[in-house]
């Protein structure tokens, strides 16, 4: 069954001096979210952006499929902790996204997990709706 998600967001002005807000999603979890120019293309936390939702979607669904790959080939994880840190460079674009996992896996060897990493890597949905983008590189280690 297909699922579909959706948020809402309104801005307000031009793109470097307005700024919007990220007003609702489907589960009501994210709450309301400002957004402006700034925290995009500056090291600004005083609200999020667009690439951060996107490291999280991806951190999210990275870990899945790991967690997915792992059970079905026997060696469920105790734990997954995963990072993803996309770079933003105006006027190009996202340009890379570091995929980072530390994981527990009893019963597992390091080549076991590297290579349910990269499956994971090239198979969850969000890595392949971010085919386009240049570099996209995964750190594993079992802990």
């Amino acid at each position: 069954m297909a699922t579909d998600r959706r948020a809402e967001v309104v801005w307000h002005g031009s793109l470097m001096e307005g700024s919007g807000t990220i007003v609702s999603t489907t589960s009501g979890k994210i709450g309301e979210q400002p957004v402006s120019w700034p925290n995009r293309a500056e090291d600004s936390p005083s609200a999020t952006s667009p690439e951060e939702l996107i490291a999280a979607a991806h951190a999210s669904c990275f870990s899945m499929a790991l967690s997915a790959g792992l059970a079905r080939a026997g060696n469920p994880p105790d734990e997954l902790r995963t990072s993803a840190t996309v770079t933003f460079q105006p006027g190009e674009g996202i340009t890379r996204i570091a995929l980072t996992v530390e994981g527990t896996v009893p019963g597992l060897d390091d080549a076991g997990f590297q290579d349910a990493a990269q499956a994971a890597k090239q198979n969850c949905p969000v890595s392949k709706a971010l085919a386009s983008v240049p570099e996209i590189t995964l750190e594993a280690r079992l802990t």
